[in-house]
C-alpha cells in the first residue's frame, strides 16, 4: 500500500494549471491523480520496472531512517 505522507509543492504557469485541473476533471480525476500517476510512469521508465510501493528502495531507506 502506498502511504501518501510526502508533500511536493510545486509552481506551474497559472494558463498551464487551469487547463490541467479542465483536463483531468474531464477524466474524473484530480490533478493529484494525475501527478501520482505521471511520477509511477517516470520512475518505472527509469528503473525499467513496475513500481512496488511495498518495495523500499536505498533511497527510501535513507531519507526514512530505516
Amino acid at each position: 500500500m502506498e502511504h501518501r505522507t510526502a508533500r511536493l509543492t510545486i509552481l506551474i504557469d497559472p494558463r498551464k494549471k487551469a487547463l490541467l485541473e479542465r483536463l483531468s476533471a474531464e477524466e474524473d480525476s484530480t490533478v493529484s491523480q494525475l501527478i501520482r500517476r505521471l511520477i509511477r510512469a517516470y520512475i518505472e521508465e527509469r528503473t525499467g520496472r513496475p513500481w512496488d510501493p511495498d518495495e523500499e528502495s536505498d533511497t527510501t531507506r535513507h531519507a526514512t531512517g530505516r
